[in-house]
């Protein structure tokens, strides 16, 4: 059990209206720590809560760093998954659905250069043929992701954002 008491403390604590990300869900915002009753059990935990899908998710305080939760990425891994936007799609040739739960897997991580490699991958340029359903989906799932940290990362607007990114995309097919 001592083992486990440095790994919070490199997690550190999270600060109410400090933005972390959460894999499953992306950028939210700490609005809280509770102590509640569960089981018979005092737990407490961390309100956290998603605006853009009206969530609001209770992360255990001594699990939040295995469930994934964490700050927002630095301004060197965002300068990091940038550059992986500009890079060459590196598409395998397995079946699709193998490929879109890897991609899910990826979006789900919660982590930046991941996410970017999915948004790269499955980026079409104007003159490229168009996606599939599945493709646009998961595609525009990671894009939003990435907007999301980008945007609370430099304290700009989503929309701001998903411009910075489509800049990145269309400098690799310049």
């Amino acid at each position: 059990m001592s083992k486990k008491q440095p790994v919070k403390k490199d997690d550190g604590a999270y600060s109410v209206n400090q933005h972390v990300v959460y894999p499953a869900h992306g950028v939210g915002r700490v609005t809280g720590v509770e102590t509640q009753q569960v089981a018979g059990m005092k737990l407490e935990v961390y309100v956290v809560a998603f605006e853009q899908d009206k969530l609001i998710l209770r992360v255990p305080t001594a699990k939040a760093a295995s469930s994934g939760m964490r700050p927002l990425a630095s301004a060197r891994v965002v300068g990091d998954a940038l550059k992986t936007l500009g890079g060459r799609a590196r598409i395998k040739r397995t079946m699709w659905s193998r490929r879109a739960q890897e991609y899910e897997a990826k979006i789900n991580s919660g982590n930046l250069i991941s996410i970017a490699e999915v948004v790269r991958d499955l980026h079409r340029a104007e003159d490229q043929p168009d996606q599939s359903y599945s493709e646009r989906q998961l595609y525009e799932s990671a894009l939003d992701r990435m907007a999301r940290e980008l945007a609370a990362v430099e304290n700009i607007k989503h929309a701001e954002a998903v411009e910075k990114l489509s800049k990145s995309l269309a400098k690799r097919a310049a």
